[in-house]
């Protein structure tokens, strides 16, 4: 079996939080549910038995400043960075052409009006976490980036799977270091496309309208919900050359962007069938 690496996303925090400050104790636990979630798409749910699939998660969730380390913060709390995002990221749901502080709160207003309550909470993750990695100096990003390649780089893994802010993460690590080379990039629910929000402000940036597949990736395969809110566009062949497949899959219309659901939906499986050794799905 080949070794394999996840990138995790938005929300993580409280496993730093929960295994006392410890990274490794934080990876170790989120391995273990991700080795969980694939198991299940794997094998069409059949109990899980401590199967072991992914080698590492790389860990980069309390290099952002603990956000998400609470209950979801009301839009209103959030600080002026994360609630340019917020507005940025709902115009995509949502088109308006009103000043920030006027669309902060009819997006509010409409956010919660208009969709569950735990797509509020999920704006109360993605828009400061998002916010933070992007931040003006670039300090947090790059050690986020260094964490993640540097997990990459001792792993030397066959296949990534980045989910969420992961994959915006992973893209731009593997960018950032041509010596880090991967057979295989799968990117979950992933925000990488999104106008105005990542898009435009990914390293490097987009030349022409145009993102690439990071030159030591051989193949890139992007798989989203039809209804993940993060994943916008879902397709993202329209804004980066080198995305070898893509899959729109319909895992659940409230439950829209965990890596569960992604792990879980049997999608991954013909992708990772020559590096856990296993047979491809017919």
């Amino acid at each position: 079996m080949e070794k394999i690496v996840g990138v995790h996303g938005i929300g993580k925090y409280h496993y730093y939080r929960d295994a006392g400050g410890s990274v490794a104790g934080a990876a170790t636990v989120m391995r273990g549910k991700w080795d969980r979630y694939l198991h299940a798409g794997l094998t069409g749910g059949r109990p899980y038995g401590g199967e072991r699939y992914l080698t590492e998660i790389a860990y980069y969730a309390h290099l952002l400043g603990g956000h998400g380390n609470e209950a979801p913060r009301a839009v209103e709390r959030m600080d002026a960075g994360a609630q340019e995002v917020f507005v940025a990221w709902a115009r995509q749901l949502d088109a308006v052409g009103e000043g920030l502080t006027g669309a902060l709160n009819r997006m509010t207003r409409w956010l919660l009006d208009r969709m569950r309550a735990d797509a509020a909470g999920f704006a109360g993750f993605f828009c400061p976490e998002v916010a933070a990695y992007l931040a003006a100096g670039g300090g947090v990003r790059a050690k986020v980036r260094s964490a993640v390649a540097e997990v990459i780089r001792r792993n030397r893994p066959k296949a990534v799977i980045a989910h969420s802010l992961g994959s915006v993460v992973a893209y731009e690590t593997l960018w950032s270091d041509p010596g880090l080379e991967v057979d295989l990039l799968i990117t979950l629910g992933s925000p990488l496309g999104m106008r105005d929000v990542i898009f435009e402000r990914l390293l490097p940036a987009p030349v022409n309208g145009w993102g690439a597949r990071p030159p030591g990736v051989r193949r890139w395969v992007n798989i989203a919900d039809k209804d993940d809110i993060a994943a916008i566009p879902p397709s993202l062949r329209a804004c980066f050359t080198g995305v070898d497949q893509e899959a729109l899959v319909n895992l659940d219309r409230f439950d829209f962007h965990t890596v569960e659901k992604y792990l879980g939906c049997g999608a991954l499986n013909a992708h990772l069938a020559p590096y856990l050794g296993v047979p491809a799905p017919a």
